[in-house]
């Protein structure tokens, strides 16, 4: 068995002039890294890509989930919809049904609370409110002639229709012999109104809501008078071109959403051609048959007595 040496010195190369020192361990993993280990650079070159690549597969994973679940809430928001649509469209037509069996005076409420909201709603179209403060007698002008023109419309219906009754007594005898003379003072004031309410600086203003009132007045109130008239006409004339609307809008509805595919006008997009040409043909095939169907009955062709 060998002793070690001791005191044993090697000799080291000079450079220059001055011993060169061998480099440490630690030296040397500063300085020269190993062939099959990274330096600090790499290391961090490598972390950088690689949180890359993870952000990257998670992006690609997030997007794959997005694919798989879109149809799938597309069809649930689809779903609700029908069925949300489906509840209240059998509400509002068994409302209908209840007010239309319920008799003429109902179904005439209804026309006249429709086209009171609807006045209004087109009222407030041309409606200023900042002006509209300053000119108190505006709105209240509007309901005035509102009032006057279904006075006027409404007595004419009822002179025509209910003569033998109107004509008789004794109170109403005046107003039904008088009527279109008191319906065009009613209109004279209304109109002395107007001009007693002009201000500088309004004219345009006030002179257009005028206009868009009598507009309305004109669209809505000789139309409901023409529906009321057909009320009492037969019933057949009010409910079958009502059936026939909300059958339309019922079919295009379904058949879009079924076999819907084209555009049919860029202002309404989700209209189609498929929807607009099955709710065509659907609704002559339904109005075919339900005029079969109320011609049996005296309730629906024969005049209100």
């Amino acid at each position: 068995m060998t002793k070690p040496r001791r005191n044993v010195q090697f000799q080291h190369r000079e450079t220059n002039g001055h011993h060169a020192r061998r480099p440490s361990v630690s030296g040397s993993s500063e300085g020269v890294s190993e062939p099959g280990s990274p330096g600090p650079k790499a290391m961090n070159g490598n972390s950088e890509v690689s949180q890359e690549e993870k952000s990257s597969k998670l992006t690609v994973d997030i997007s794959t989930v997005q694919k798989d679940l879109t149809p799938q809430s597309e069809y649930e928001k689809k779903k609700q919809t029908f069925i949300t649509r489906t509840i209240w469209t059998l509400v509002m037509i068994g409302g209908f049904f209840v007010c239309m069996f319920a008799g003429h005076i109902y179904v005439i409420g209804i026309i006249t609370a429709i086209q009171i909201i609807s006045f209004k709603e087109v009222i407030a179209i041309a409606n200023v409110p900042s002006r509209a403060k300053n000119l108190p007698f505006t709105r209240s002008l509007n309901w005035y002639f509102l009032g006057t023109t279904m006075y006027f419309l409404y007595g004419e219906s009822v002179i025509y229709y209910f003569k033998h009754i109107v004509l008789v007594d004794r109170v109403l005898l005046p107003f039904a012999t008088h009527h279109r003379f008191i319906s065009f003072m009613l209109y004279v004031i209304g109109f002395v109104f107007f001009v007693g309410s002009l201000q500088k600086g309004h004219y345009r203003f006030q002179f257009t809501q005028f206009a868009w009132t009598h507009m309305a007045l004109y669209l809505i109130n000789v139309q409901a008078h023409f529906i009321m008239n057909n009320i009492f006409e037969g019933m057949i004339w009010f409910f079958l071109p009502a059936s026939l609307v909300i059958t339309n809008d019922i079919f295009a509805y379904i058949c879009g959403i079924t076999f819907g595919r084209t555009q049919l006008i860029k202002l309404s997009p989700k209209k189609t051609v498929e929807g607009f040409v099955g709710a065509w043909v659907l609704t002559i095939i339904f109005g075919f048959a339900m005029t079969n169907v109320l011609m049996r009955y005296k309730y629906f062709i024969c005049p209100v007595n």
